[in-house]
């Protein structure tokens, strides 16, 4: 009998375990997470009564990929467009739980005497609460649709980017042991400046790529090469020195904005299933029963902390944000739980080994407990709040409401300043990470290779050629964009005293690109300043003026915002997502509506001319959608059919009434079924019918009268097909087949011969 793997068993035993536990809570309609877990602690080494895993550093290390896949898949569902659209109000919200949970998770264990990176940990652990647990508690309760919800949503996707954020800080600081604020800065801007170069220079080349091999990728090879993407960024994260699971958000993050995501998505969700089972199973594990008992105080406390500390802060935060106090105390009262991310945090403390052995069951513990608790602490959320605003003084009452109205208004209004400032500081910041990038590269990679195959001068002008050629586009997008955008000229007629800031913009970026230049020249030959300063001016006009430079850098970036708007683009085009412009069209008092032509609508086969839509209910069909096919701005020959899509603009009333027309269309009376109703009958050719010596074609019989020959018996009885140039005979005996009417007049006709 061959020797079964350890790995293999172990697997086995695993799987086993966590089938089971998946069908138990299942049926008990319990987070499958919570399963995972404590089938975990069945087949950990802790339980004496059932079968143990042998070895568990295997274990670790699926547990490891299982992360990834957790975090690849989460990037998948994420979007960072989602962070413009989800508002103010979900960023100072999550802002606002996220510090002072922390803080309190640092309070607890410094009150209970843990090492400072327990109590760093802790705060991170509990910071964050469960999106997965919250999605299913929303479904089960039938609040999705609730307006809070949308809210509270909202709060969690920030803090998921929040916590890849954390993850990076605190592995920073379990590596380095400095708690310096010169440090933390240190990591936080290395941090935004990978974050932006890998999602630029991602979203400019992985959508291209993807869509020149569209044609070569069936379900399998996406799948192996979305998973090499992954991978490959997973890899270049840890030598830069962040997490794999960075890495693999990243890489999921950028997958989500290409037209494939959905797929990627459907395609990675069952290896995602298999190996997040496993990092699950793993959690629980290390759980020992004896460190629950002998830590049971700090759990009940940190459970406490938890469901009062998200209560009380998520609803400060909320209200702080502007939201009334219901919306605000619906809001904190569903956010009190910890889950994936607490598990996920604590595995990398043990990892780094910074974290000590009790605190992963005991955040274990109280992820248990929150979890079991979340349905009942949002069902408590609505006479909480009731009782709150009754018992409420008058005037924080007024004062709330007040602050409410005013935060609304406040975050509403738009200043031009403020729109021209923010864009041009995001296009300089972007535009000088994508060129320290290719400095940085040219200066390891090309330079030294120049160097070595030609003459110390060749090789440095070559050198200074080749980085300023691929910088020049970026360089010259930071001097000039938004110089002449709506913002820019109309502050700059506006008012004189606008002119001198607004050329003041102009000079300092002017300067920003000088000084890359300059950086260049300088580090490849060796001059004095004033040639230096010399060459970079005489260069950075060179950029400014040159067209060809210009329509290279309007290129690039229309490829890059092609990329990241072909998702919405392609829900655009097949009907899934409506148009940017229906937005537009609320302020004139028009809407953009979605209809569908019924199968049986008499409006069917007739086109959009004859059917005289404009005249007669003033609506214009701006769309029609027939399967995956778009017809944009339709003419009047154009027809309409069966389940066609339609996009129509009008008002309230005159869609109302279009629909309502439309949908009348399709009803039929029993007249019409009878109407309808097919027969098959026969007639003789005698000497004085009109279809003597007639052929088929000229007979008229299909288009006069609208039936169909599908036989001629002659004489000798043989019944043939029809020909159409086969002319009548005397004593034909013709079989046709029509709606009963039109038989009737065909066979009943007087012979006008």
């Amino acid at each position: 009998m061959s020797q079964l793997p350890t790995l293999i068993a172990d697997l086995a035993l695993i799987l086993i375990c966590a089938g089971i536990m998946t069908l138990l809570f299942k049926k008990l309609k319990q987070p499958l997470v919570l399963g995972y877990v404590v089938a975990g602690f069945l087949a950990s080494p802790h339980m004496p009564y059932t079968p143990s895993v042998m070895d568990t550093a295997n274990i670790k290390i699926w547990a490891d990929i299982g992360v990834i896949f957790l975090l690849f898949a989460l990037g998948l569902e994420f979007s960072f467009k989602k962070i413009v659209k989800v508002g103010g109000s979900a960023i100072i919200a999550a802002c606002t739980i996220i510090f002072c949970m922390i803080l309190v998770g640092i309070g607890v264990g410094m009150g209970f005497g843990w090492h400072r990176m327990d109590c760093l940990f802790l705060g991170g652990m509990i910071a964050m609460s469960s999106t997965t647990i919250i999605y299913k508690a929303f479904d089960d309760l039938g609040l999705r649709k609730k307006q809070f919800t949308g809210l509270v949503l909202s709060i969690l996707i920030l803090e998921d980017i929040l916590a890849i954020v954390l993850m990076v800080m605190l592995s920073t600081m379990a590596v380095s042991h400095n708690f310096e604020g010169t440090e933390m800065l240190e990591s936080i801007g290395k941090l935004l400046f990978f974050l932006i170069l890998w999602f630029v220079v991602g979203i400019y080349l992985i959508p291209e790529f993807l869509k020149r091999c569209r044609k070569l990728m069936g379900e399998e090879t996406l799948l192996i090469v979305s998973l090499a993407l992954c991978f490959g960024m997973v890899v270049m994260a840890a030598h830069t020195g962040f997490s794999a699971a960075f890495g693999a958000f990243i890489m999921g993050s950028i997958l989500a904005e290409t037209i494939e995501a959905e797929s990627i998505d459907r395609l990675v969700k069952p290896v995602k299933d298999l190996f997040g089972a496993i990092f699950f199973v793993s959690v629980g594990m290390m759980v020992n029963p004896a460190m629950i008992v002998e830590y049971a105080i700090p759990i009940i406390v940190i459970t406490i902390a938890v469901i009062l500390g998200q209560a009380t802060f998520g609803t400060f935060g909320v209200v702080l944000s502007g939201k009334p106090l219901k919306t605000a105390m619906q809001c904190g009262f569903s956010l009190t739980q910890i889950g994936e991310f607490a598990f996920i945090i604590a595995s990398l403390g043990v990892s780094l080994h910074v974290t000590s052995e009790f605190l992963y069951p005991i955040v274990v513990a109280v992820s248990v407990i929150t979890t079991f608790l979340t349905p009942y602490m949002i069902r408590l959320a609505e006479p909480a709040s009731t009782f709150v605003d009754a018992h409420l003084p008058a005037s924080w009452r007024k004062m709330l409401l007040r602050y409410s109205n005013g935060s609304q208004t406040a975050m509403n209004h738009e200043n031009l300043w403020k729109k021209l400032l923010l864009a041009m500081v995001r296009i300089t910041v972007v535009y000088s990470i994508v060129s320290i990038s290719i400095i940085a590269l040219s200066f390891r990679f090309v330079v030294p290779f120049f160097r070595e195959n030609l003459p110390p001068l060749w090789a440095s002008l070559l050198g200074a050629a080749f980085i300023i050629l691929f910088i020049s586009p970026f360089l010259r997008a930071i001097m000039v964009k938004k110089n002449h955008s709506v913002e820019f000229m109309t502050l700059w007629h506006d008012s004189r005293a606008n002119r001198a800031p607004l050329v003041s913009t102009i000079v300092i970026r002017i300067m920003i690109a000088a000084l890359f230049v300059i950086f260049v020249i300088s580090g490849l030959f060796k001059a004095s300043i004033g040639l230096v300063i010399g060459a970079a001016v005489l260069v950075v006009l060179l950029m400014v003026w040159s067209r060809r430079l210009k329509k290279q850098s309007i290129l690039i970036e229309r490829r890059f915002f092609q990329n990241l708007r072909s998702r919405e683009v392609r829900a655009e085009y097949l009907g899934e997502k409506k148009p940017e412009y229906a937005g537009r069209l609320l302020s004139h008092d028009l809407h953009l509506a979605d209809l569908e032509i019924p199968g049986e609508s008499s409006w069917a086969g007739k086109t959009l001319m004859e059917l005289n839509l404009g005249k007669r209910y003033g609506v214009h069909v701006a769309s029609i959608l027939r399967g995956k096919r778009r017809i944009n701005i339709p003419g009047g020959v154009e027809r309409l059919f069966p389940l066609d899509k339609i996009q129509v603009i009008g008002t309230d009333e005159e869609l109302n009434k279009f629909s309502e027309d439309m949908q009348n269309g399709a009803k039929i009376d029993w007249e019409v079924y009878e109407q309808s109703e097919m027969s098959l009958k026969q007639f003789i050719i005698d000497a004085d019918s009109i279809f003597l010596h007639k052929t088929i074609r000229t007979s008229g019989i299909r288009d006069k009268y609208r039936c169909m020959i599908v036989g001629v018996e002659r004489e000798n009885g043989n019944l043939v097909a029809p020909d159409v140039n086969m002319p009548f005979e005397e004593g034909d005996v013709v079989w046709v087949v029509g709606e009963k009417e039109d038989v009737y007049q065909l066979i009943n006709q007087k012979d006008e011969k």
